[in-house]
């Protein structure tokens, strides 16, 4: 049996969703890779095999050797929302980044991953905390340039 392999991220929306064979379902971590076995949500193994690690976004497309392509989907996953109640969402921002947690940032709403500790601090500082179970996206770090660069496909070198 042939193991199927992509190389190639096709940034959502770019591709043609009548290419699509199936759907990979993954969480916030395990969607930051270069090297790995995966199993479709339709039993289809693959090796993701990529120049160098990539975050893998909702609605990317793994395009295989033969040209099918397979839809990444993030998984729900346990993690924080935080609003600013009576403190600053800045304000927490700064406690939470100070702290090296991973953040994803909206216009209201600051989310982690579900940690009571963390959720006790906030509602210290003033935040609303609210426990949830959805996708979880959090923000590039510093220093993890390169991996959006082979993301959107090409290079500034």
């Amino acid at each position: 049996m042939t193991i199927s392999t992509t190389h190639t991220i096709l940034p959502a929306g770019s591709w043609d969703t009548g290419k699509t064979i199936g759907t990979v379902t993954l969480a916030s971590d395990d969607r930051h890779r270069r090297r790995v076995m995966l199993q479709s949500d339709q039993g289809l193994e693959f090796l993701l095999d990529l120049h160098r690690p990539a975050r893998l976004a909702e609605g990317d497309g793994l395009l295989l050797g033969d040209g099918r392509i397979i839809r990444v989907i993030a998984a729900p996953e346990p993690v924080l929302e935080i609003r600013a109640g009576t403190s600053s969402l800045v304000r927490l921002a700064y406690h939470l980044g100070n702290r090296h947690l991973d953040l994803e940032i909206g216009a209201d709403v600051l989310v982690i991953r579900a940690d009571p500790v963390i959720a006790d601090m906030v509602r210290h500082l003033g935040g609303l905390v609210a426990a949830v179970n959805r996708p979880f996206t959090p923000e590039p770090g510093a220093y993890d340039g390169e991996a959006e660069h082979a993301h959107h496909g090409h290079d500034h070198g």
